[in-house]
């Protein structure tokens, strides 16, 4: 697809996505939306790439939503401009006044995003260079790593604008940083640093602006070059979907269908002999066709 608002690179089995409207902070648009999704889906058919790192261009990561339609900016009824994440899905509110929640126009684009980088066969690694706020927070969250700049900022400002926190935060961030920590952020609703980014788990580590795109490549060349590509695609979702299993029997039920049908493969020969043999591995097994037959295994979900 065209890109207007990022920018796609794939070099070596490394893919890096950049938000890329630097003029306007990379504030939030539908067309980023798109492009993000559009991304994702490329980055997963493609067998090359073995892990995705998100940036931004410029100074600042993600600035939070384009405010630039100003107080009707999350009043979608009122929106059917081509820059609005519901122009063109129909108008949800009947007739009598009540509304159809379950309209496809009621979704919030956020979630769109957030629930894409979820579904990723490939790890992704946020690389935090700026201002983060609002969505330029929550979209992080389903990221796998994330590395922040000294200079970065972040805040989830939902309640400061008169609406809550998006992106299906209200999943994730609790489960990342444990709930008295995702409260504090988010009824404040106040700008932090990197540093306390750290404190709270929010971020893994924190570097200077320029060793951050380099550490992320290290970690991404880490995976690259010494993991297999099914591997990691099943360990991503099973860490991420084990979060919400209700007892540990869950998580041993899928360990053992995915230890006993990876056992069976030549990339599980490889794995061993490859160590033994003190060599670097070359697994044959490919994301696009080789994903054992219970995958995936999660029961199915409403919003297709």
């Amino acid at each position: 697809m065209e890109r207007k608002e990022t920018i796609l690179e794939i070099e070596d089995g490394i893919a890096i996505l950049t938000l890329n409207r630097p003029e306007k902070l990379n504030a939030y648009t539908g067309t980023m939306m798109q492009e993000i999704i559009a991304a994702f889906d490329e980055t997963d058919a493609n067998d090359d790439v073995r892990a995705v790192i998100v940036t931004g261009a410029g100074r600042a990561f993600c600035a939070g939503a384009d405010l630039s339609a100003g107080a009707k900016t999350f009043d979608y009824e009122s929106r059917e401009d081509a820059g609005s994440t519901k122009a063109g899905l129909g108008n949800p509110v009947r007739a009598d006044g009540s509304i159809d929640y379950s309209h496809e126009a009621v979704r919030d684009g956020g979630g769109r995003t957030t629930l894409r980088i979820f579904e990723s066969l490939k790890p992704v690694i946020g690389a935090i260079n700026g201002a983060a706020v609002g969505i330029g927070v929550t979209m992080q969250l389903p990221m796998d790593i994330r590395i922040a700049s000294d200079n970065a900022r972040f805040g989830f400002v939902f309640a400061r604008r008169g609406i809550v926190p998006e992106a299906a935060s209200s999943w994730f961030l609790p489960r990342l940083v444990g709930i008295s920590q995702a409260m504090e952020w988010c009824t404040t609703g106040r700008v932090f640093d990197a540093q306390e980014a750290l404190a709270g788990g929010l971020v893994s580590r924190v570097v200077k602006p320029e060793d951050l795109l380099s550490t992320a490549k290290a970690l991404a060349r880490e995976i690259a070059d010494n993991t297999a590509p099914v591997s990691i695609a099943l360990t991503r979702q099973m860490l991420w979907r084990m979060l919400g299993a209700d007892h540990p029997m869950e998580a041993h039920k899928i360990d053992s269908r995915a230890v006993y049908a990876r056992g069976r493969t030549a990339d599980a020969k490889e794995g061993v002999m490859s160590f033994l043999e003190k060599r670097a591995p070359n697994y044959p097994d490919k994301v696009s066709k080789d994903m054992p037959d219970f995958y995936p295994w999660w029961s199915e979900r409403p919003y297709a």
